[in-house]
């Protein structure tokens, strides 16, 4: 079962991908709410750094301290979306799945980031489908076409 979080997550997964744009959602979660929430919106905003963590910092504002705050993503963060996490102080990140896309994990734990790869199925099949039917956008995207 999916927790509230992750949901609120896939649920912004799906609002990028109706926009046009990359299936990736993610949420900040502070004292057991959501503070941020956002989605890829690269193509959207031809915005080429937009990726769904960076989207949702950036709605969540200034919170002051991010010590107890949880970063979810429904895809292991790139080496971005780390960075922001180890700048900001984040402690934990919570991934939908890191199947299609290994990410940096390896560098958010060697900085004390613990990492949580809930491997959901509908996280993997929704990147999948994407990366299968729009590979020139997720190429582009993840920088490696």
């Amino acid at each position: 079962m999916t927790d509230a979080f992750m949901q609120a997550a896939i649920d912004e997964a799906r609002k990028g991908l109706e926009e046009g744009g990359i299936p990736i959602g993610s949420v900040l979660v502070i004292d057991g709410r959501i503070a941020g929430r956002g989605h890829n919106r690269r193509v959207q905003d031809d915005d080429p750094v937009l990726h769904a963590e960076i989207d949702c910092l950036r709605n969540a504002g200034r919170v002051g301290r991010y010590a107890g705050a949880v970063l979810y993503s429904t895809l292991m963060p790139c080496y971005l979306c780390a960075g922001a996490a180890v700048q900001f102080g984040i402690r934990k990140v919570i991934v939908g799945e890191s199947r299609n896309f290994a990410g940096a994990r390896a560098f958010m734990e060697s900085r004390g980031i613990e990492v949580v790869d809930l491997d959901l199925a509908e996280c993997r099949d929704m990147m999948a489908r994407f990366i299968a039917e729009k590979p020139e956008l997720w190429y582009e995207d993840i920088g490696t076409l």
